[in-house]
C-alpha cells in the first residue's frame, strides 16, 4: 500500500492504483502541450508581427486568401522546406489575384485602405519573386512542372525527362504529361489519363479534367460508347452533377437500349473510382 498526499488529504491505495492516478495528473499536462499554438490569427500576428505585414490587415477585403498566406507562413518560418515554400507561394498567388482586384475598389471610408492594398500587392509580388528564386533549383517535380507552367523551358525539359520515374507516379503529374502528348500521341495520351486515375486512393477528390479529357478524346476518335460513359462520369463529378452543355441531339448516336448498358457500365466505374480500386476499363458495345 503506498500514501499519497492530495492537497490535506492523506489517501492510501495499492501501488497499480497509483499508477493510475499518476497518468491522470500527467494527461492535463501532455494536452495542454498539444494546444499549445495560436488559437487566432490576431495572436499570430501579435508575436510575428514580420508574418503580417505588410498585408492589409483589418480589412474585409481578401480576409480569406489573406488568413491562408499568414497561417502559411508562420508554417513555413517555422519548417522552411521546399514543400513549405511552395505552398506560401501559391497562397501568395491567390492573396495577389484578390488584391489586384480590390486595390481597385474605392473605399467609402478609410482612404488610406486602399494604399494599403497597394502596398500589400507589390509585398505580394515581391514574395512571388523571392520564392520563384528559392525554389529554381528544386527537384521535387511538382515544383518543376509548376516552372513549367510558368513558361521556364528548362523546366519543361526536366518534367519531360522524368518520365518513367517513380517521382511521376501523381494523379496531377500523369495528367501533366499526358497534356504535353495529346497533339502528339492521342493513344499515349489516353494511356496516361487512365494511369493517372488509378492513382487515386479512396475518397481522393478526382481532377474532373482528366475525365473530360477522356471523354473528348474518345469522342474524337468515334468511339462513342466510350465517349458516352466518360461524359457521364465526368457530369457524376462535377459540382452539383451539371451536365455539361452539348448542343447536338444525341450526339453519341446510341439507342435506348445501349445506352442503358453503358449507364451500368458507368456506374462499376464510377464505384471503383471512390473506392481508389480503378483500373482501365476498355469499353465496348456488344
Amino acid at each position: 500500500m503506498i500514501k499519497v498526499l492530495f492537497f490535506s488529504h492523506t489517501i492510501t491505495m495499492p501501488l497499480h492504483n497509483l499508477r493510475r492516478v499518476k497518468a491522470i495528473i500527467l494527461l492535463p499536462l501532455l494536452l495542454s502541450g498539444c494546444f499549445d499554438h495560436y488559437r487566432t490569427t490576431e495572436n499570430l500576428c501579435d508575436d510575428n508581427p514580420d508574418v503580417c505585414q505588410p498585408l492589409n490587415l483589418n480589412d474585409g477585403q481578401c480576409r480569406i486568401q489573406r488568413t491562408n498566406l499568414i497561417w502559411q507562413r508562420y508554417d513555413t518560418l517555422q519548417t522552411p522546406t521546399e514543400q513549405h515554400k511552395f505552398k506560401e507561394l501559391k497562397a501568395t498567388k491567390e492573396y495577389q489575384f484578390c488584391l489586384e482586384y480590390a486595390a481597385r475598389i474605392e473605399p467609402t471610408e478609410l482612404k488610406q485602405r486602399k494604399t494599403k492594398r497597394i502596398q500589400a500587392l507589390y509585398h505580394s509580388y515581391e514574395s512571388i519573386e523571392r520564392l520563384n528564386q528559392e525554389l529554381q533549383s528544386s527537384q521535387d517535380p511538382h515544383i518543376i512542372y509548376y516552372r513549367w507552367s510558368q513558361g521556364d523551358q528548362i523546366a519543361k525539359q526536366q518534367f519531360i525527362a522524368l518520365e518513367g520515374d517513380k517521382k511521376l507516379e501523381h494523379p496531377e503529374l500523369q495528367l501533366a504529361l499526358a497534356r504535353y502528348y495529346v497533339n502528339k500521341d492521342k493513344p499515349k495520351t489516353i494511356d496516361l489519363l487512365h494511369h493517372s486515375l488509378s492513382l487515386y486512393k479512396a475518397k481522393d477528390n478526382i481532377n474532373i479534367s482528366i475525365l473530360r479529357s477522356l471523354s473528348t478524346l474518345y469522342y474524337q476518335q468515334h468511339d462513342m460508347a466510350a465517349a458516352y460513359v466518360w461524359n457521364n462520369i465526368s457530369t457524376h463529378y462535377q459540382p452539383n452533377n451539371t451536365p455539361q452543355k452539348i448542343t447536338l441531339h444525341n450526339p453519341f448516336k446510341l439507342t435506348e437500349n445501349e445506352r442503358k448498358k453503358l449507364d451500368s457500365v458507368t456506374l462499376n466505374i464510377i464505384a471503383t473510382l471512390n473506392n481508389g480500386q480503378y483500373h482501365r476499363t476498355d469499353i465496348m458495345m456488344q
